[in-house]
């Protein structure tokens, strides 16, 4: 990321990948319109597991905290549990509508699904409806900023905070002039910080304290990117991290090992998939001239 070096693409899907999420740095899984389920080892890039989700698309897919279970969701109307272990399925629950975005609590005992304008939250231990919310707009983009509070963002320019256990809306504030496409965030030492994008062009960076009556949030800063936002996501690096990034040259994230570097268009067989790495091509200092090779 820090060099802007594309390592290469990871071809295993037939038509469009419609989600993706790593679980902590070893494994990272695959959604897409092809129905399938994939899950790869980011050590070697292979694909360990290839499951036949649904029998529509896979619209959104979340990892248990634990990393032994997942969630699914499709265009077949079901919502579907996996175990990870053995990569089988452990429950299927018919919905009544295409479901687009699923997510887990940090702590694993609730997930939400997201159908339309509509929060449905359910408990893992009972598998059952525990409440439903219903938003003014078509709901874009979810996000646990705990167990209890649950961000949303929709067709529309408020961010509002929702109170899973009650299932209530307990604060929203107007975030952008237009609708809001993404909504992540990062914990701090005793606040949170909310992170939104949207059509407008502008992210922006909010401070939330989490206290009983939750005050709307204030605005730390903003950037405009002369782009039309889709989608957003945020990482905060911790401060060893920061240390070896500072100190030593950057290393692939998901790998203890760095990674060697790759003559210019070398092709490589990784679980039977071709793949192709690249390296950026610098002038000779020798040369006043591009060469182009």
């Amino acid at each position: 990321m820090k060099k802007r070096i594309e390592h290469g693409a990871l071809l295993h899907h037939d038509g469009t990948i419609t989600c993706l999420e790593f679980y902590g740095t070893s494994h990272l899984l695959s959604g897409g319109e092809d129905g399938l389920l994939c899950v790869w080892s980011t050590k070697k890039w292979e694909c360990m597991k290839s499951i036949k989700a649904h029998k529509g698309h896979v619209t959104s897919l979340s990892v248990h905290p634990s990393g032994k279970l997942a969630l699914s969701v499709g265009t077949d109307k079901t919502l579907r549990t996996w175990n990870l272990i053995n990569g089988r399925s452990a429950f299927i629950k018919n919905i009544k509508q295409n479901a687009h975005i699923v997510r887990w609590s940090p702590d694993g005992d609730r997930f939400v699904v997201v159908m339309n304008d509509k929060v449905i939250i359910y408990k893992l231990e009972t598998a059952s409806v525990t409440g439903t919310i219903t938003n003014p707009k078509r709901i874009s983009s979810v996000k646990f900023l705990n167990n209890s509070i649950l961000a949303v963002a929709g067709d529309d320019e408020i961010v509002r905070l929702c109170e899973v256990g009650k299932a209530k809306w307990v604060c929203e504030f107007k975030a952008h002039e237009t609708r809001v496409k993404a909504v992540d965030s990062v914990s701090m030492d005793d606040y949170f910080v909310v992170v939104t994008a949207s059509n407008d062009g502008f992210i922006k960076m909010w401070k939330i304290h989490l206290e009983e009556e939750l005050e709307s949030p204030t605005l730390l800063g903003e950037v405009n990117t002369t782009a039309r936002l889709t989608c957003l996501a945020v990482r905060r690096p911790s401060s060893v991290q920061q240390q070896i990034a500072e100190e030593e040259a950057p290393q692939a994230t998901t790998s203890e090992e760095p990674v060697p570097e790759v003559p210019r268009r070398k092709r490589v067989q990784i679980a039977t998939e071709e793949v192709v790495l690249e390296e950026e091509s610098r002038p000779k200092k020798k040369k006043k001239k591009n060469s182009g090779k």
